[in-house]
């Protein structure tokens, strides 16, 4: 293993810094995992859209799904147009959803577009269910979307989407471009977090 490398829960990631690598509790999925699913949602999207792909508009849903939204677009060989758009749902520090609000939006001309949503992860399905009617309202021709995690929880599951990269347990994670308390986006794999860093009077062992 190279100096710059560390060994975390049996994956290899970079070295951060002691303080960032001590905040992490466990990975769920490597870089190599991430990559490979990336690829494959790439594949099955360019087959759903077919000879429309050439008309999809990408919206991805700041600043959570950047970083997937970047590696898949390159996944994506079609004429695209993207646009942005930026939700808050966790401010701060929370770790629960505090209800979705649309902070800014740099959406263009989607009208008659073929627009596929791109979000970093389906919890409670306000973002969802916030930003498809108000494209929808914009004129766009249909609205698909594309989730890089959903949670196990029912709010997630009443929600239905179109693409999604990986079912995960409903825990809070971080990484990939999801933060905590805007840390943790940087990290190239998506990890959970140590209780003590979100809840540390839950923590704390009476």
């Amino acid at each position: 293993m190279s100096d710059n490398a560390a060994l975390i829960g049996g994956f290899v990631i970079i070295r951060y810094t002691v303080a960032m690598q001590d905040d992490i509790d466990k990975v769920l999925f490597g870089t190599d995992r991430i990559a490979t699913r990336v690829a494959e949602l790439g594949r099955e999207i360019m087959d759903a859209y077919g000879e429309r792909a050439d008309s999809i508009t990408i919206v991805p849903i700041m600043t959570g799904a950047m970083i997937f939204a970047a590696d898949l677009i390159r996944q994506l060989p079609a004429r695209l147009k993207i646009n942005l758009m930026t939700v808050s749902s966790y401010p701060g520090a929370s770790i629960r959803t505090q209800g979705s609000k649309i902070l800014e939006q740099q959406l263009g001309d989607v009208h008659g577009r073929h627009v596929l949503l791109i979000d970093d992860i389906l919890d409670s399905g306000g973002t969802l269910k916030l930003v498809i009617p108000t494209l929808k309202k914009l004129g766009a021709a249909d609205v698909h979307t594309c989730v890089l995690l959903r949670k196990d929880r029912e709010t997630a599951r009443e929600v239905e989407v179109d693409f999604v990269g990986f079912d995960i347990p409903d825990e809070f994670v971080i990484g990939y471009g999801l933060d905590y308390d805007n840390l943790y986006r940087n990290l190239p794999s998506i990890c959970t977090l140590k209780k003590e860093v979100y809840a540390p009077e839950a923590a704390v062992t009476p």
